[in-house]
Order: C-alpha cells, then sequence, then structure tokens
C-alpha cells in the first residue's frame, strides 16, 4: 500500500476516476445515500486528495479530503474518508487519517462524523462540538481537533 496526498490538478486521470468510483461505491451505492459528490470542492487548489493506493495495480482503496475552510476563523475540514470493502479492519483508515492530518499544519481540525465512527475520530483527537443532526438521511456529530492535542489512535476500521 501506498499513501500519497495531491492537489486534483496533480492526479492523473487513472487516480481521479478511481477516487470518484471508490466515493461512489461507498457512499452512494453501499450506503445507499445519492448525493452531490462531485461538490466542486475537489477542484479548489488548496484541496488535497489523500489517496490509499495498492502497489501492484495503483488502484485507489482509500481516501480523504483535506478543505481549506472559513468557518469563524479559518480551519482545515476533512471530509469523504472511505475505504474499498476488501481494505478494511486493517487499521489503514488510521494511516488515512494521519495522512490527512499531517497536511493540516497551525489551524483547528473540523469534520461532521458519521456517528457510529465519532469514537473512531476521537481516538485521532476529535471532539463532538454540537448536536447530532442528519445528512442524507444519515446521522452525524460534528467533530473539533484543537491543534496542538496529542491524538490516541485507537479503534482500527
Amino acid at each position: 500500500m501506498r499513501l500519497t496526498a495531491l492537489p486534483f490538478a496533480q492526479l492523473d486521470p487513472l487516480a481521479a476516476y478511481g477516487l470518484w468510483k471508490l466515493r461512489q461505491d461507498v457512499f452512494v451505492v453501499e450506503q445507499q445515500c445519492p448525493y452531490p459528490d462531485l461538490d466542486g470542492r475537489d477542484l479548489d487548489p488548496e484541496t488535497r486528495h489523500v489517496l490509499l493506493l495498492e502497489d501492484d495495480h495503483e488502484t485507489v482503496v482509500g481516501c480523504a479530503r483535506v478543505l481549506d475552510e472559513l468557518l469563524e476563523e479559518p480551519v482545515w475540514r476533512i471530509g469523504r474518508v472511505c475505504l474499498h470493502p476488501t481494505a478494511r479492519g486493517r487499521g489503514l483508515a488510521d494511516a488515512v487519517m494521519e495522512a490527512a492530518l499531517q497536511i493540516c499544519p497551525g489551524r483547528d481540525v473540523v469534520l461532521d462524523a458519521q456517528a457510529p465512527l465519532a469514537e473512531w475520530y476521537a481516538g485521532h483527537g476529535f471532539e463532538v462540538v454540537g448536536e447530532e443532526f442528519l445528512e442524507d438521511g444519515i446521522p452525524h456529530l460534528p467533530m473539533r481537533l484543537v491543534q496542538g492535542r496529542t491524538p490516541q489512535v485507537g479503534r482500527h476500521l
């Protein structure tokens, strides 16, 4: 397995296709949640795409998206974190999250966790900062990682 983090402009066509196919397969098909994945944010020059690639085929088996975002202050937003079913249960989600966090210097990091995964994100230092809400019919919790705290990597996905 190999991890890389690139802006959209540096993704080759096969990597971009693999990224979008993985997100579609997991979020739209597996979770039965039709939503507008291609929201324009992939193209932002500041956006970074973390890709977990199988070494032998360069197949995208994991991903995360890091956005430069302005809330009350500038923060990083991590989203679209997923693994192909064949890559699950081996701690590879931790590697994807750690790679995403490495490209988030100097500011807090926010995300909207699917509620059953909040404990896993907490293992990376995130804390719930608001009420549960439904997004596309799935319960989510807003979470925040305050920079400067050391995460304790916990449960593996």
